[in-house]
């Protein structure tokens, strides 16, 4: 297993997310521009893990960010190929997430992870993360 930040889009990854992302959610893959948007972006990590034999199969999007109170990280969009799934690949990846976001300065790393998910949820867990009792808002336009 291999994990490296993406540092330039290329056909490769860009057809990995065509992949993987419909694997996550039932919206749309980002399209070349805006993904070439968040591999550019300098508050945005994006990680990818790679088998042996070199293909891709799995991402996390990692933000840093500072806001008045303090430095903050956030993993969004953390998905494994179904074919690659029950390894640790999860697992490794948040890990290398949780390391980058030492690094940067953050106290601490938040995510969500829908119920429904309940693999997901069970790992996140396992891995130390602690559930807030918390009021999540959500303004749609």
């Amino acid at each position: 297993m291999k994990i490296s930040p993406v540092t330039e889009l290329t056909d490769e990854i860009y057809e990995a997310f065509q992949r993987l992302i419909p694997q996550l959610t039932s919206l749309e893959p980002p399209k070349w521009d805006e993904l070439k948007d968040l591999v550019s972006a300098d508050a945005t990590t994006l990680l990818i893990a790679r088998q042996s034999d070199e293909k891709i199969v799995a991402t996390l999007t990692l933000i840093c960010f500072r806001v008045p109170t303090g430095l903050r990280a956030l993993i969004e969009d953390l998905v494994v190929d179904e074919s690659a799934r029950g390894q640790g690949i999860a697992s490794e990846l948040t890990h290398a997430a949780l390391n980058i976001a030492k690094e940067y300065g953050a106290n601490g790393v938040m995510l969500t992870s829908n119920p429904q998910r309940v693999a997901a949820n069970k790992l996140y867990q396992k891995m130390g993360f602690k559930h807030w009792e918390t009021n999540l808002y959500f303004y749609e336009f």
